[in-house]
């Protein structure tokens, strides 16, 4: 794709010094996870749009890009099935104990007496906090087993096709089974922490497969531990990779390693829309996921 404007596609690695020593004249960045702050960023010399190839976006200064003539774009719909799967599949494994179920078989136990209680998959209320692509495929999807929804979602209005909107108090204390969709914000960073978990019941489940610093992982665990949360199951952590001592010892946690988002079909579609908007841009054209207007 990037041959038909005749551009070199140089692949970088290592830290974010390592890249500019390559990456410093580019113009343009196809990028993931390495960081970009005002310092890196200034000393891009001709880069006039830095693509990331994945739905969030909170790696890069997006205000220091706009003043450095940067454009920065994302890819916000290309692995909302992947996700909206994964999340219903720990929501499940979580419901019915299936992680746990399955060590006990290995270990010798034949009995369903130790995972009592199981409630009925529809008998539960389940809550997600926001309420975007992810999370509305997610809620179709739950509609058809029978689980009721709410939504906390401080940027939508109630109306057709939108599950009963609440406050964020009313759906930690309501929900079965709290699962977590929102973008990564100041005002979103940490806002499942102690308070919050004490707000849930103690059976209650929570689920995260959107970004790992929304949930304060020591709250979690604490909670598991001394039962007052029922299970967790969480794809996405703050610090990536997990220092797995950290969950060490934890009961009734299911941790997946931020795969979520993950499936081959996603990927090559990721990296062609990312490609896709490099090109517009270079081009002279407008992108169509700009996040920095």
């Amino acid at each position: 794709m990037l041959a038909e404007i005749d551009a070199d596609l140089i692949v970088a690695e290592g830290d974010v010094n390592e890249v500019l020593e390559v990456a410093h004249d580019a113009d343009a960045i196809l990028n993931t996870y390495l960081p970009w702050d005002t310092d890196s960023l200034d000393q891009l010399e001709k880069c006039r749009i830095i693509a990331r190839y994945g739905i969030g976006f909170d790696n890069v200064d997006i205000d220091a890009a706009r003043d450095a003539g940067i454009v920065v774009t994302n890819v916000p719909d290309y692995s909302v099935e992947e996700v909206a799967a994964h999340t219903l599949a720990l929501i499940l494994a979580a419901v019915r104990k299936i992680p746990w179920a399955n060590d006990a078989v290995r270990q010798g136990r034949w009995a369903v007496d130790e995972f009592r209680p199981i409630r009925r998959i529809s008998e539960l209320t389940i809550g997600l906090v926001g309420f975007g692509r992810i999370g509305s495929r997610l809620a179709e999807t739950l509609s058809t087993i029978g689980i009721d929804v709410i939504v906390h979602d401080p940027y939508l209005n109630a109306g057709d096709g939108i599950p009963p909107l609440v406050e964020l108090e009313e759906l930690l204390s309501q929900a079965d089974i709290i699962s977590m969709h929102a973008p990564l914000t100041e005002e979103t960073r940490g806002v499942i922490d102690e308070e919050a978990v004490s707000m849930m019941k103690d059976s209650a489940i929570l689920v995260n497969t959107s970004r790992g610093p929304l949930v304060d992982l020591a709250a979690v665990t604490n909670a598991l531990s001394s039962g007052n949360l029922a299970a967790a199951a969480l794809d996405v952590f703050d610090q990536e990779p997990l220092d797995v001592s950290r969950i060490e010892g934890v009961p009734n946690l299911i941790a997946t390693p931020h795969m979520a988002y993950y499936s081959e079909e996603a990927l090559t579609e990721s990296q062609r829309k990312a490609t896709t908007q490099v090109i517009k841009v270079l081009s002279g054209g407008d992108a169509d996921y700009r996040v920095n207007p």
